[in-house]
C-alpha cells in the first residue's frame, strides 16, 4: 500500500485489513520538498508501522527522476496536470515494487484526503498495474469519515500532520494564501 504520509495510512490499512489483505506500506514520495519534510513523513511512518505492527518498505527517493517527470508543469494548479503525472510516478513505482516482490495487488492511500481525486488517482493506479501486471485496489478512503477517521487516529498517535501535499509547488502555493490570509492551500491539514 503506498503511503504517502502516517495520517493517511492509517484508516487505509485498517480497511483494508477488514476485507481481507495484509498491507505492507511503501513509502515513495520523491515529491516532497525539502529533504527535511521528507526525511521527517518517512520518520513518522516508520514510527507508525512499528506502533501498528506493519511492515514499511522505503526504496531510495528519486528526487531528481521525480522533478524531470513535472518538469513544464510548475506553474499548474494544485489538483491538474502536474498532481496527475506525479500520481502516475509514484503509482508506477508502487506497482513495480508490488510485482518485485510477488504481492497479489496494490493500493495506494492518496484518495483518503479531501483535496485529492480519486478517479484521477484510480486511473494511475489502474495504467500502473496494466504496465506491470499487478492488480490494482481502488478505494475511495476519505468516503464514510474515512479522513475523519484518519484524524482522529493520528492524534492518537500524536503523528505530525502537514498541511500542504508535500512538493515544492503546493508549499509555495500554502506559503501565498496565508500571505493573503487565506489559509493553507487546501484548506484542511492532511
Amino acid at each position: 500500500m503506498h503511503v504517502c504520509c502516517a495520517p493517511c495510512a492509517t484508516h487505509p490499512h485498517r480497511v483494508l485489513e477488514a476485507a481481507g489483505w495484509s498491507p505492507v506500506l511503501f513509502f515513495c514520495n520523491p515529491n516532497l520538498a525539502p529533504r527535511e519534510e521528507h526525511d521527517l513523513r518517512l520518520a513518522e511512518a516508520r514510527r507508525y508501522a512499528r506502533e501498528a505492527g506493519l511492515e514499511i518498505l522505503a526504496p531510495p527517493p528519486e528526487f531528481e527522476a521525480w522533478e524531470e517527470a513535472v518538469r513544464g508543469l510548475e506553474d499548474r494548479p494544485e489538483g491538474g496536470e502536474r498532481c496527475g503525472i506525479c500520481f502516475d510516478f509514484r503509482l508506477d513505482r508502487a506497482a513495480r515494487a508490488a510485482r518485485e516482490g510477488e504481492f497479489e495487488a496494490f493500493a495506494t492511500t492518496l484518495s483518503v484526503s479531501p483535496a485529492k481525486k480519486a478517479a484521477l488517482i484510480d486511473r494511475a493506479g489502474t495504467a500502473a498495474a496494466g504496465r506491470h501486471g499487478v492488480a490494482y485496489v481502488t478505494a475511495d478512503f476519505k468516503k464514510k469519515g474515512g479522513f475523519l477517521e484518519s484524524v482522529r487516529i493520528s492524534k492518537e498517535h500524536g503523528l505530525y500532520r502537514q498541511d500542504y501535499c508535500g512538493c515544492r509547488f503546493s508549499r509555495e502555493e500554502r506559503r501565498k494564501r496565508r500571505e493573503e490570509g487565506k489559509g493553507s492551500s487546501e484548506g484542511k491539514k492532511l
